[in-house]
């Protein structure tokens, strides 16, 4: 029997950029817990702190000490401390690995994690982003295997696709529309009323759980694929020797022209979900042509942007061994710390291949965190010298500000991948 919506109690696992705006938004009218496993991450919350800048702060703070028996947050990386819960929401990370499979580990380590606390009449919502199918043929046979329960008779599913957009305080995790599902009729039913009790948007009530995940995977396949398109438009309108943002400005007059815009696709979701997809249809033995050459466009953008950068080093009569370059930006989008699947760093190691001594700047993202995940080192101090070439990465708004003049000669190179600056001022843009 499925539960009573008023007597959830909510366990949020994974504590990132989904996770926490999620469990803040929960804790406002059901009792939830936040649990990570990084214990740095659970020992800043807990203070108050959110170095992903997805979360208001004085609202964190307010949630943690909320005195309300039924509703409030608890942080935390102990997990005997969500065993008392009834409903928990895995937002954990879902990757590729290095030759862009899905990497499973963090969605089955939390399946198993909870099927170990797991009691009769919980139920499990999945908003980890995956294939068709992923939640009933991956996740739930590791539930009952760690808790001797049986799925849809002890326990049920859910599954809810994130769509949370990093950095943007506007669209909001509220104000964007919710698809839901559950693994019966009374689940889905209890699932789609417990987010909407939090999302002023509205919700959407999929069939059943792997239409909603299908959903959440051509979301992102579809923007990755037009962002291919137009990124293929560059490197032919730069081998007629046209300015892309010229000819997208002038077809974009008409009405129903899309206007997408060249660039690198990095992040959390478009350079990555596509992959997930294009997976599920290879195991059904079909290879998915338009998807993967839109993968193949977009993940080698970054190495036509450095020897693009090179080339026109040449001509100004540039030697490239030991030249000293400086890409602005490191983050995987403007005014936003997030670097996951960032493809600057694509730009990055093609200039250091050439000889290239690179310097980044990038005053959002964290250095402990790129020297981590990339082992390069970045400053968040605007360089006091000038270089042979500069590489605009990222539109952070610090960036619009600057005077070029500082960072460069008469005879540098500058190349604007957003195509956000004077066109007087750069030498070439995607």
């Amino acid at each position: 029997m499925v539960q009573e919506l008023k007597s959830a109690k909510i366990a949020v696992i994974g504590l990132g950029y989904v996770g926490l705006p999620l469990a803040l938004e929960f804790s406002k009218k059901f009792k939830t817990v936040g649990y990570d496993i990084n214990s740095h991450r659970v020992r800043e919350l807990a203070s108050g702190k959110d170095s992903t800048l997805e979360a208001d702060e004085s609202e964190l703070k307010i949630a943690l000490g909320n005195g309300d028996p039924h509703a409030g947050l608890k942080i935390t990386s102990d997990r005997n401390e969500i065993e008392v819960c009834n409903v928990y929401i895995v937002t954990v990370p879902t990757p590729v690995d290095s030759s862009k499979s899905p990497d499973l580990r963090p969605l089955i380590s939390a399946s198993a994690s909870i099927g170990q606390i797991l009691k009769k009449g919980d139920i499990v919502i999945y908003e980890s982003t995956t294939y068709p199918g992923c939640t009933e043929e991956d996740c739930v046979p590791v539930l009952e295997s760690n808790s001797g329960l049986v799925f849809n008779q002890d326990f049920y599913c859910g599954y809810s696709p994130e769509r949370i957009n990093p950095g943007d305080k506007v669209n909001t995790l509220t104000k964007i529309m919710k698809v839901t599902s559950g693994s019966t009729p009374d689940v889905a039913d209890f699932v789609d009323a417990l987010y909407a009790s939090i999302i002023a948007a509205g919700t959407h009530k999929a069939p059943n759980i792997k239409v909603a995940e299908a959903s959440k995977a051509i979301e992102n396949a579809q923007r990755d694929v037009n962002i291919s398109f137009v990124n293929e438009l560059a490197l032919i309108f730069d081998r007629i020797g046209i300015d892309t943002n010229d000819v997208l400005a002038a077809a974009g007059t008409k009405w129903n022209f899309l206007k997408y815009k060249p660039g690198l696709v990095g992040g959390h979701c478009i350079g990555v979900d596509p992959y997930y997809l294009a997976h599920k249809a290879e195991t059904l033995g079909y290879h998915p042509q338009v998807i993967l050459s839109g993968r193949r466009v977009n993940d080698n953008m970054g190495m036509f942007v450095a020897n693009k950068v090179v080339k026109l080093m040449i001509q100004k009569g540039h030697t490239i061994k030991g030249s000293n370059v400086l890409v602005m930006g490191f983050t995987f989008k403007e005014n936003c710390p997030d670097i996951r699947n960032t493809r600057v760093v694509d730009i990055v190691s093609e200039l250091k291949g050439f000889g290239c001594m690179v310097d980044i700047y990038d005053p959002w993202a964290n250095e402990e965190e790129v020297k981590h995940e990339y082992g390069l080192e970045i400053t968040k101090e605007s360089p006091g010298m000038s270089y042979e070439a500069v590489v605009l990465a990222v539109a952070h708004d610090e960036f619009l500000k600057l005077d070029f003049s500082v960072l460069t000669t008469t005879n540098s190179v500058v190349f604007d991948i957003k195509g956000v600056l004077d066109k007087s001022l750069v030498d070439s843009r995607l």
